[in-house]
């Protein structure tokens, strides 16, 4: 049983729409049209994963997100913005939003990321350091096994977004080599690069660096993009 996805969404038909495509037979789906909805919900528990509009009626959808956050650092949550508000999309993201997608979307898109997130969520619970498993890569006090997506420093676990993953995953292998913005822009946002904001990947590389405490080791390259390399 995958548990339950909380959509917060005003707009009731696309409310109903949002429920009748994510539901399936192992996935309840709870649907809440305001803050004050989606905070009662979320005391009750048993929320696998988040789909959040920005703007709600009774208050900013940036709020909630910032208050899942501090009570729950791992749960799963997608933002739903206008297509014209970056700002919204680079806060989010600043925040702790594990994807985003834009108004109008493709539901099709829309459910493929809702999957990969509960699929993210549900391989992050085992909170054992992987030492003794092969294709685990450690350096220093870090232990990254990206086939798993279970990600440790010094022994604790870190919960990072897909995005997360494949930024790091790129700048590990090629560790001690400078990596293009325009590699990995490519390699990141594989499924349109060309429409996702430039900032979004610096925004992507704070984040990274915040949650593993590696700013001695993501290092900017000026001109260039970024390298993992310790610093001294």
């Amino acid at each position: 049983m995958e548990g339950q996805l909380l959509i917060v969404e005003d707009d009731r038909e696309l409310n109903r729409g949002l429920c009748s495509a994510l539901k399936t037979p192992d996935r309840k789906v709870v649907s809440c049209l305001n803050v004050k909805e989606a905070q009662e919900q979320l005391l009750c528990g048993g929320i696998s994963a988040v789909l959040l509009d920005v703007n709600l009626p009774d208050g900013s959808g940036l709020e909630l997100l910032s208050q899942i956050r501090k009570k729950d650092p791992q749960l799963p949550v997608i933002l739903l913005t206008a297509n014209d508000m970056d700002s919204d999309i680079v806060e989010g993201l600043e925040l702790g939003a594990d994807d985003y997608i834009t108004k109008p979307f493709s539901l099709t898109v829309l459910r493929a990321r809702v999957n990969a997130q509960l699929r993210r969520a549900a391989a992050g619970k085992a909170g054992v350091p992987p030492q003794s498993r092969t294709g685990v890569t450690e350096i220093d006090g870090f232990v990254f096994d990206f086939e798993r997506m279970q990600f440790f420093v010094e022994e604790k676990p870190v919960e990072l977004s897909k995005t997360e993953q494949k930024l790091l995953r790129i700048l590990v292998e090629n560790r001690g080599t400078a990596v293009s913005r325009e590699r990995l822009m490519d390699r990141i946002w594989t499924d349109g690069a060309a429409y996702v904001e430039e900032n979004a990947l610096s925004v992507t590389v704070k984040r990274l660096r915040d949650k593993l405490g590696a700013a001695g080791y993501i290092r900017t390259v000026y001109g260039i993009g970024y390298m993992w390399k310790k610093e001294g």
